[in-house]
């Protein structure tokens, strides 16, 4: 069965989030990003000896400085200026045909209002978290019979089999900074001198963390 690749995504920072209201009053939270314009450094087609189709894409220039001499001869290589983020993104043969390094890439050319977009993002680190805030645990009863075990785990031993603590028990630990994507996400309005796309809902991670937008893949039926 083929598989279908999925369309041209772009760099973005999180700016951070607003309201808009409608004409009949309906409130909408918004989270405003600045989407591009991302420089399309290097070209991979599967016909060559890449073996696969992808965009090598260029976010927020930087200057030289700020990188070493392995990371200066790359941008030497490809004729760009240095860029603070490259990332790689996946997309068909046809894509991959049409688009010529060098090109810029920016958000009115990829997207439209009212279409839906997935977003991919780190989720803000929390550091070590006890098990209660990390996993949505409700606590011990708070009765005259309970003691010092008001937001404890509770009991993670096991009988003579398997003798042994099980793996993927929820406990404390690192909670936060993973990989996350928020699905189907209607733009709903965007500033294409500026680069900044409004999408309703939220989005993972802090102010000004790096982001990836792409065209929605699991479109529902709202759409």
């Amino acid at each position: 069965m083929e598989v279908a690749m999925p369309p041209i995504a772009l760099l973005a920072r999180k700016v951070g989030m607003t309201r808009i209201f409608e004409s009949n009053g309906t409130v909408h939270s918004i989270t405003v990003l600045e989407v591009g314009p991302c420089k399309v450094l290097r070209v991979k087609k599967a016909s060559e000896k890449d073996g696969y189709d992808a965009l090598q894409l260029g976010f927020e220039p930087a200057k030289e400085k700020s990188f070493n001499k392995p990371e200066l001869g790359y941008f030497k290589k490809v004729g760009q200026k240095p860029f603070r983020t490259i990332r790689e993104v996946r997309v068909d043969a046809e894509v991959a045909a049409k688009t010529e390094a060098g090109s810029d890439l920016t958000c009115s050319e990829v997207f439209a209002v009212q279409e839906f977009v997935d977003v991919t993002g780190l989720t803000k680190g929390r550091g070590f978290t006890g098990a209660m805030k990390r996993w949505g645990f409700g606590g011990f009863d708070a009765g005259h019979g309970t003691h010092e075990y008001f937001r404890h785990v509770g009991s993670i031993g096991q009988h003579s089999y398997p003798a042994r603590v099980r793996l993927g028990l929820k406990m404390a630990g690192h909670y936060g900074n993973s990989r996350k994507t928020i699905l189907n996400l209607r733009v709903i309005d965007m500033v294409p001198r500026k680069n900044l796309l409004l999408v309703r809902g939220a989005v993972p991670g802090p102010n000004g963390g790096l982001v990836v937008v792409r065209k929605a893949i699991k479109v529902f039926g709202k759409a």
